[in-house]
């Protein structure tokens, strides 16, 4: 087995380092924030992410898995060195780097035995070569032996866990061919398909997968906006699309957008990438453009069921980009409360996990402690983020609780010949005869 530092505790570094763990490795996961590394040396999860916090909790007792903010502490005797901290998008859409420069100076410092340096990050095409030229820039002549290998991460918030285990693939890239190898041994417990290729191939294939997913979830929204103009379904165009194995159903859902921290970073930083070098990203840019105008036209939707919305109530079920994450970031639902407040609204919001956060980013928001408070003098309600507890709803208590009746499901997931019969002005995304 072998030992590792992991430097990050966000989603990426604090899945992979405690997941190496629960392989058997021993793992040492850093980070500068000393009220983070308090945490998880007292067993509190400074993220939500389903099932971690158990396997956190079995490999610190079990002596696998420790939290420092010493470098010199966690490099000691690692045979690798992960790097898994934050790169976001600077107003231009170029990749904030300092972090990634930060970790790699600090390595460098510290470094007294040879090493292999793993990018897990998600960072720009050619990385790995300026990683390599910090730490020979730092150290000189005196540099012990190290490689660099980039180890782009697939991980989906919500599921992590199980997208660690079992990945669809484990993509590794480096100019050192057994340096490659060495990471690539690490992952064969699980039994994966593992590409090897080069340094820049990697962190391309990274930037890639998630644009053409974005791509996908736009273009279906589009056709929904589509849909609704020439009275045809797009859930059943989804479906109907799916049966094509040349395409398949995954990323067809309707609804409000892409959200959280991969998706409007990565595209962005591809786009940026690809602008500095002299080429067009003319797709790229309209699969933003879509993305953004899909909130615009969730508030569209609203004022023309209820007129101006100055003074009006709405209520938001959903404020972390997708279920099963308190992640806000970049998140649809806030982006439209946003523009909810500005027109004038008064807008009160619960989600299961995301209220801290939501708060904090948008002060005017006013919190409540379940969907039925949501809905209390509602003049409208609009379901954001898909949670399993908003799929089963009491609509009698719901309907009694509002002051109108309007009800716009953002992502399609309640059915509304019922919620018509029952009284309900209901409409969805590309769904024909709701407005």
């Amino acid at each position: 087995m072998a030992k590792l530092c992991v430097i990050g505790t966000g989603y990426v570094g604090l899945v992979t380092g405690t997941c190496f763990a629960d392989m058997g490795h021993r793992v040492t996961c850093l980070d500068i924030n000393e009220e983070r590394i308090s945490m998880l040396k007292n067993g509190i999860m400074p993220i939500y992410e389903p099932g971690l916090k158990q396997i956190v909790d079995q490999n610190v007792e079990a002596g696998r898995l420790d939290f420092t903010t010493s470098y010199p502490e966690a490099l000691k005797d690692s045979e690798f060195a992960f790097i898994a901290v934050g790169t976001p998008s600077n107003d231009d859409g170029e990749a904030d780097m300092q972090y990634v420069k930060a970790a790699s100076s600090s390595i460098a410092k510290n470094l007294d035995h040879p090493i292999i340096i793993v990018n897990k990050s998600t960072v720009p095409v050619g990385t790995g070569d300026w990683v390599a030229e910090i730490i020979h820039d730092l150290n000189g002549q005196v540099t012990p032996q190290f490689s660099v290998v980039s180890n782009p991460e697939f991980l989906r918030e919500g599921s992590a866990v199980m997208d660690f285990m079992k990945p669809d693939r484990v993509v590794l890239g480096s100019t050192d061919s057994d340096a490659a190898n060495r990471v690539a041994e690490l992952y064969q417990a699980l039994r994966s398909d593992i590409m090897i290729t080069d340094l820049r191939t990697a962190e391309m294939i990274k930037y890639a997968s998630n644009a053409y997913l974005a791509a996908r979830i736009s273009f279906i929204n589009e056709i929904a906006n589509i849909c609704e103009t020439l009275g045809a379904d797009v859930r059943e165009v989804a479906r109907g699309m799916g049966m094509d194995k040349r395409i398949g159903p995954a990323f067809l859902d309707a609804g409000l957008g892409w959200g959280g921290s991969c998706f409007p970073k990565d595209v962005k930083a591809l786009a940026h990438m690809a602008v500095t070098h002299d080429t067009h990203p003319q797709l790229l840019q309209a699969v933003m453009d879509i993305n953004f105008n899909q909130r615009k036209h969730a508030v569209d939707k609203l004022e023309k069921a209820l007129g101006d919305l100055k003074g009006k109530t709405i209520g938001v079920l959903g404020l972390s980009f997708k279920p099963n994450t308190d992640d806000t970031r970049y998140s649809p639902s806030l982006d439209i409360i946003n523009m909810l407040v500005a027109k004038g609204a008064t807008v009160q919001g619960y989600d299961p996990q995301a209220m801290k956060t939501s708060k904090e980013e948008v002060p005017e928001l006013n919190l409540c402690q379940n969907p039925y408070d949501v809905a209390q003098d509602a003049d409208a309600l609009l379901l954001a983020t898909e949670w399993n507890e908003f799929k089963s709803l009491d609509f009698d208590r719901i309907k009694a609780n509002m002051r109108g009746n309007v009800v716009l499901d953002g992502r399609n997931i309640w059915n509304g010949e019922e919620l018509q019969e029952m009284g309900f002005f209901y409409f969805g995304m590309g769904i024909p005869g709701s407005l």
